[in-house]
């Protein structure tokens, strides 16, 4: 079986240490990434991978970026895609997001 857990980062202390009052983005739509196919034939059983998100105004994902991945580059192409799917509440300003994934292939 293969999962994928989500995590928010401790964006209240981002929050503060920025400055700013903002809540977390509210997530309306999430797409789990795939378990890439490369890291099964690789025998990569688990892995985790933050990311940061550019969220616009409407709630729309405009870019990913990857921050940290274990192993490095296995996940990514599988994140990038999951997240640019992924809707947030419309906020009316643009807004970044980090999230921790985490990869387990128990198959």
């Amino acid at each position: 079986m293969k999962n994928v857990v989500f995590s928010t980062l401790a964006a209240a202390a981002l929050a503060l240490a920025m400055g700013s009052a903002h809540a977390d983005p509210k997530v309306i739509k999430k797409v789990p990434p795939e378990f890439p196919r490369e890291a099964v034939q690789a025998s990569v059983n688990s892995g985790t991978v933050r990311a940061k998100l550019s969220i616009e105004a409407d709630g729309k994902v405009s870019a990913v970026d990857i921050i940290e991945a274990q192993p490095r580059k296995v996940f990514d192409r599988a994140v990038k895609a999951a997240l640019m799917d992924w809707r947030f509440e419309a906020s009316g300003e643009k807004q970044t997001h980090e999230v921790k994934l985490v990869f387990s292939n128990e198959d």
